[in-house]
């Protein structure tokens, strides 16, 4: 493609954006001048990306491959390579590709994966992505996508939908914890060597969800609306830099951008992604998110998952209706066989798939748990466990008794192995350590007692053969109001239960019914549950029952837990705590696809317990096992918070080095914590979220994140680049110079505390004074990750390259280098940056 044809794609691409959003936010001054984009985010030629195996260059003879396949490829087998079916030998992953075995044309087999492979035999489960994030260290991400490479292909899979790369925009998104940060600049970096580790082990990497798939209210139907300069300076950022690496698929959005439909868009699709970025790699649907055939397959989308809906029969008719060209097929088939081709497998070359490595796995799953670990507060020095303080430990919580290994949904894996958290801290204590445990919330339930229902009936564990159905009746009388929570434990297909005439676990719409979080959602010996908390006033109720067999047999029990039984578990957690020393309670949010979160707050009655037990034991650390931002109005009576995420399989064994102190935390906060529930960059503001009347508006502009506390002088709760370390630190002797169109900074970073810590040095930029368009306060231009033993100091350089000095110019549809005297920032966080230093930004 030309110079001149890729240009005025791109205008064209821009002025039709802009149109849609409405106006643009202003235009470059004078001063401002096109910038160059730095190496690794260039537009690039097909085929040219870096990286290890799978991520390299297009092989010699590839397209001559390709072509010769779709001279003999079949209408049919060319609809057949565009979409899903079942699969015959099912391995338990997401979807599946059918080949075409005249030609070799070998099968994809498709799996979920944004924090390990999801299939029906064991893998490595990594900590969630946002964890990984939260440490701050590329090599890292790396790591850990080999870990989800070499996982894949070792248990045959062919693409891995992952990384995600979508913003975390508001702290009610019900999938934050694929998301990495709320920081353009981090996410960047970190999707882009997350695919490269992927994608050196030889499996194809699909980054999701292209684009502005932030949330999951309405997200089927919801138009969101941005402008241009938004969109290039936020959401995009992670999507081109995954394409600069080398990202062999991505996957569509389910929401429209302005007015159209994310799988249809020409714009993001075709004169964006291809014209511009140079991506040659397929876009794939996701679940059920293809909502056309001509539209879709003629804007750019090359797959629909997972079945065939558009592009199986309706394409092949559109294609001999003269509504869609061959051609336009053809072109969907060679991103998808050309992608195929460049990792091997349509000549027999990829590497064979290698054995499961489940030691190194468990190795770096455990590194990153640590790594991403955030102490959050410490007061009168709670952490790190030691001396009296390790040899009398409660341990409070349900998510303390049981593992808390990931989300729910797509994130979903089967471990090879994952200890409670209480067991490693018994372990780490020591046999002369005395460490209790006190359940405080009972989420699984109790079983209801037989002579409680006339007739007796003991639902505790009940089995239905296959092809069989079972029923029963029963009664029950209450000597006063109640409160219950039913619990329905199940194997098979969910038994009806009514609790006079009423069904109490109605079928839920869209994927929240199969998605379901992963502490409430499935019981300790693997059954789904599903539960609904009733108020049942006092006298006689009525119970029904019904079960299913299916095909396979069925088992099942139905819990409750009810007022007396939680006030009892309550009462026995507030005992547990004041015979210790110390407490370690463990706090729970339980997160999946299909829902947001509806409050900042605890679910359950948690916040009634830490209240209850900070009272009677004020040495209480909180760990939170939770998605995204918590509210916190219990914070202040704490001697510790440690926010651990969804910590994997080794996040027993990590939050343990974290508390007893053989690790220092090493996470920082990848989004900000608000101080309340309006008091965020969507909060009380409808149209930001979660939209009104199925349109959204992202009018919050280039301020996402820590940018809008900034610009709008709200204090966080906790800051984003927050986190504490168990030793003490100093910055000193800033020095900014200019070079070329960018910045070097350098500082010095001490350890003036006792212990060896770790420290994640970051540095922002304020805006250009040339340039008129909207600029953050402060965006965070660069970062570093250092490790200091007690005494020690290191100089550190950071350079701030042209993209992080730069905006974009909705005018000339271009980057501008803000030029100027600028101001730098160098500290701990977005709102402890001790030094400061200004340099004037030269360039051409």
């Amino acid at each position: 493609m030309s110079e001149a044809l890729s240009e005025a794609l791109s205008r064209r691409s821009a002025l039709r954006l802009l149109g849609a959003a409405g106006a643009a936010l202003g235009t470059a001054g004078t001063a401002g001048c096109v910038a160059d984009l730095p190496p690794g985010t260039a537009p690039r030629t097909a085929g040219t990306a870096s990286g290890g195996a799978g991520a390299g260059p297009a092989r010699p003879g590839s397209a001559v491959r390709v072509d010769a396949l779709l001279e003999h490829l079949t209408l049919d087998e060319k609809t057949a390579l565009l979409h899903g079916t079942r699969d015959p030998a099912p391995l338990g992953q997401a979807a599946y590709v059918p080949g075409v075995p005249r030609l070799d044309v070998p099968v994809l087999r498709i799996a979920h994966g944004p924090n390990g492979i999801s299939v029906a035999k064991p893998a490595t489960a990594l900590p969630a992505p946002v964890m990984l994030a939260s440490a701050f260290d590329p090599g890292l991400a790396r790591e850990y996508g080999r870990v989800l490479g070499r996982e894949g292909r070792s248990l045959g899979q062919d693409l891995l939908l992952a990384p995600v790369a979508n913003l975390i925009r508001t702290p009610y998104g019900g999938r934050n914890f694929e998301s990495l940060a709320e920081d353009p600049r981090l996410t960047a970096d970190l999707v882009a060597e997350l695919v490269r580790g992927i994608q050196d082990e030889g499996l194809i990497a699909a980054v999701g969800r292209f684009a502005l798939d932030n949330q999951q209210h309405g997200r089927g139907t919801l138009d969101v609306t941005v402008d241009e300069q938004t969109l290039q300076e936020t959401e995009l950022r992670g999507f081109e830099s995954a394409v600069a690496a080398g990202a062999g698929a991505l996957v569509g959005a389910y929401n429209k951008v302005n007015g159209v439909r994310a799988g249809e868009s020409r714009l993001l699709l075709d004169e964006l992604l291809r014209a511009r970025w140079g991506f040659d790699g397929w876009v794939v649907s996701d679940w059920n998110a293809t909502h056309s055939t001509v539209a879709a397959i003629t804007s750019g989308l090359d797959m629909e998952l997972p079945a065939g809906i558009h592009f199986g029969a309706p394409l092949r008719q559109a294609v001999r209706a003269g509504t869609v060209s061959e051609p336009a097929v053809d072109q969907a088939v060679r991103r998808v066989l050309g992608t195929m081709d460049r990792f091997g497998l349509l000549d027999g070359r990829a590497p064979r798939r290698p054995p499961r490595d489940p030691v190194a796995g468990a190795r770096v799953a455990r590194r990153v748990a640590t790594a991403g670990a955030v102490l959050l507060r410490n007061e009168r020095g709670t952490l790190p466990l030691a001396g009296a303080a390790a040899r009398s430990i409660a341990v409070i919580g349900p998510s303390g008794g049981v593992p808390f290994v990931s989300g729910g949904g797509a994130a979903h894996v089967v471990p090879d192995r994952a200890a409670a958290p209480l067991a490693a801290i018994r372990q780490r204590a020591g046999r002369n350590a005395t460490v209790r445990y006190a359940l405080g919330e009972d989420v699984h339930g109790r079983p209801i007692p037989a002579a409680m229902l006339t007739p007796p009936v003991a639902f505790e564990d009940q089995r239905v053969d296959a092809g069989r159905s079972r029923g029963w009746e029963a009664s029950f009388t209450l000597p006063e109001d109640d409160e219950w929570t039913l619990l329905l434990h199940h194997s098979g297909l969910r038994p009806e239960v009514r609790i006079d005439g009423e069904e109490v676990f109605p079928v839920r719409p869209g994927v929240a019914e199969p998605f379901t979080g992963a502490l409430l959602g499935t019981a300790p010996d693997g059954l789904t549950v599903r539960r609904r908390t009733l108020g049942l006033k006092a006298g006689p109720h009525k119970l029904a029952v019904t079960a299913r067999g299916g095909t396979t047999g069925q088992r099942f029990r139905l819990r409750h837990t009810t007022r007396a039984g939680r006030a009892a578990d309550l009462a026995e957690a507030v005992k547990t705590a004041g015979a210790a020393h110390s407490v370690v309670l463990f706090a729970y949010e339980d997160a999946a696809p299909g829902a947001d979160r509806t409050t900042l707050a605890l679910p359950g009655g948690q916040q009634a317990l830490i209240e209850a037990v900070t009272a009677a034991n004020p040495r209480t650390t909180v760990v939170l096992n939770t998605s995204s931002a918590t509210a916190m109005p219990w914070l202040d009576r704490t001697g510790a918070v440690l926010q651990m995420y969804y910590p994997g399989q080794e996040g027993a064994a990590a939050t343990a080095d974290v508390l007893f102190g053989d690790a220092d935390p090493g996470g920082r906060l990848t989004q900000t914590f608000p101080a309340g529930e309006r008091a965020h960059p969507v909060g009380g503001d409808l149209l930001r979220y979660p939209g009104v009347g199925g349109r959204q508006e992202y009018s919050e502009g280039v301020h996402v994140g820590h940018r809008w506390y900034d610009a709008q002088r709200v204090a966080p709760l906790f800051p984003f680049g927050h986190g504490l370390s168990y030793t003490t630190w100093r910055y000193e002797q800033p020095a900014v110079r200019s070079e070329d169109g960018a910045l070097r900074v350098e500082f010095t970073v001490r350890n003036t505390g006792r212990r060896k810590g770790t420290e994640v040095a970051q540095v922002y930029v304020g805006p250009s004074p040339d340039l008129t368009l909207d600029q953050p306060v402060r965006a965070l231009a660069g970062y570093r990750k250092i490790v200091l033993g007690p005494g020690q100091a290191q100089r550190v350089t950071v350079t701030l390259d042209r993209r992080a000095l730069s905006s974009w110019d909705p005018a000339r549809h271009a980057w501008v280098l803000g030029t100027g005297r600028r101001e730098v920032f160098v500290g701990r966080s977005s709102r402890e940056l001790p030094l400061r230093a200004k340099a004037v930004v030269r360039g051409r």
